[in-house]
This record gives C-alpha cells, sequence and structure tokens, in this order.
C-alpha cells in the first residue's frame, strides 16, 4: 500500500520560510520522480515542483527562484524548501509521484502566509 506524508507545514509571515518533508512508502522510491503540488482555497490543484530520479528538477514560475525541491532516496524523502513566502502560497501543499497517480494522494500539510 502507497503512503505518502506530508509535514512541515505551519503558519508564517510573508517572506519567511518553511520546510515541507514527504515520507515515502510502498513504492519504490528512487525510481519514481516526485512532485510537490498545492491547492488554494477555491482553485484546481497545481504542480509547484518536480524532481526526477536523477535530481533533475523543474518548477512553476511562481516560485522559481524561491522554492527548492530535494530528495533523498535513502529515506524515501522529498522536500520543498519554500523562502521569501507570500500570502498567494497559502494552500493545502501534497506530495505524489510525477506524474501524479489519483490513488497516492495523502492528506497535505496546511501552508498560511500572512500579510
Amino acid at each position: 500500500q502507497v503512503q505518502l506524508v506530508e509535514s512541515g507545514g505551519g503558519l508564517v509571515q510573508a517572506g519567511g520560510s518553511l520546510r515541507l518533508s514527504c515520507a515515502a512508502s510502498g513504492i519504490i522510491f528512487s525510481i519514481n520522480a516526485m512532485g510537490w503540488y498545492r491547492q488554494a482555497p477555491g482553485k484546481q490543484r497545481e504542480l509547484v515542483a518536480h524532481i526526477t530520479r536523477g535530481s533533475s528538477t523543474n518548477y512553476a514560475d511562481s516560485v522559481k527562484g524561491r522554492f527548492t525541491i530535494s530528495r533523498d532516496n535513502a529515506k524515501k524523502t522529498v522536500y520543498l524548501q519554500m523562502n521569501s513566502l507570500k500570502p498567494e502560497d497559502t494552500a493545502v501543499y501534497y506530495c505524489n509521484i510525477y506524474p501524479s497517480v489519483r490513488a497516492y494522494w495523502g492528506q497535505g500539510t496546511q501552508v498560511t502566509v500572512s500579510s
């Protein structure tokens, strides 16, 4: 059974930083590209960043230069370092493989950025 458990969210002021973690089980983590996604209230879920099994990365334009995705295959964990946070980054953040698989969505972690 695949489990993806996100953690590290919270309430932060604009300009602040957070580091999200996603621990994976039930998949061969090292061979999968992984992604971070987010869903803001009233909006569709969107891809924020993804990282290939070779650790190549790609980012949405809205977060480029502020967010960094990384992975630790030994720990089966993917991270999202978020700096210079803006109120528009407020959302529930999820990880999934990339491209995403519907059955793999977890509970996500809430990130709230106050102005």
